[in-house]
């Protein structure tokens, strides 16, 4: 059984096309809805779906997804953001991608939900970079066997890159994969800030953390902070 987790805060508008995307989905699976609060309504739609709900104190998505896996009962793992779909095959392709004993994870091509030859070009950079380094964000559908996981040690619970930390953490325990049926995430935080910003601001914390690690990336202990919030290519 493949377990999906979801973190959450204020994603009323969002989850409910996220939980029919993996409902849609033609595998036997779990879904664990880590809400830090929110007051929108989101838990109960979670709830409505056939989700578990647990809350979490702190709105920290390392610790939101951490504390839903501990919750989980699969032998992989899919940790989903609230404002991404799958495709129908999403999770018969990790099953078939973890029957190989030698991978330990992956993620999904990601591709947005805004028609912008920008964000497309970004897409396709980060199929390279992904393929290349085995480096994935959190948007993409990180997946892993259960036991990974638990070596691994989980998220660093921190605000930035816990999804570049854990991916990192995941080569160091087998192949990662990176699967061609892509995601479908939402594009907001362009929207909200400009596509060229937005991507060229992800682009310089990224290569603040890969010099200095979290802290210099503004991400070493968990804060308050939105689940669109992360670098995004």
């Amino acid at each position: 059984m493949i377990s999906v987790v979801i973190p959450t805060i204020n994603e009323a508008e969002r989850l409910g096309p996220c939980l029919k995307s993996v409902a849609a989905c033609d595998r036997p699976s779990e879904i664990v809805v880590a809400d830090a609060g929110s007051r929108d309504g989101t838990a109960g739609i979670a709830r409505a779906h056939g989700a578990r709900v647990v809350e979490c104190p702190v709105q920290s998505r390392a610790a939101q997804m951490n504390a839903a896996a501990r919750e989980c009962g699969g032998d992989a793992l899919l940790f989903l953001h609230a404002d991404t779909t799958l495709h129908a095959d999403a999770l018969r392709s990790i099953d078939e991608a973890l029957a190989n004993r030698d991978v330990a994870g992956g993620a999904f091509a990601r591709r947005y939900d805004k028609p912008s030859r920008f964000l497309a070009a970004t897409c396709r950079m980060a199929d390279w970079r992904c393929r290349r380094t085995g480096w994935f964000l959190g948007d993409q559908g990180i997946f892993c066997r259960r036991d990974v996981f638990d070596a691994i040690g989980g998220f660093r619970e921190v605000a930035r890159f816990e999804d570049l930390e854990f991916s990192r953490g995941m080569k160091r325990h087998g192949r990662t994969v990176l699967l061609d049926a892509p995601v479908l995430t939402s594009a907001r935080r362009f929207e909200r800030e400009g596509v060229v910003r937005r991507t060229v601001g992800d682009f310089f914390l990224t290569v603040r953390y890969l010099a200095a690690g979290p802290q210099a990336a503004g991400g070493e202990t968990p804060v308050a902070v939105r689940n669109e919030s992360q670098p995004s290519s």
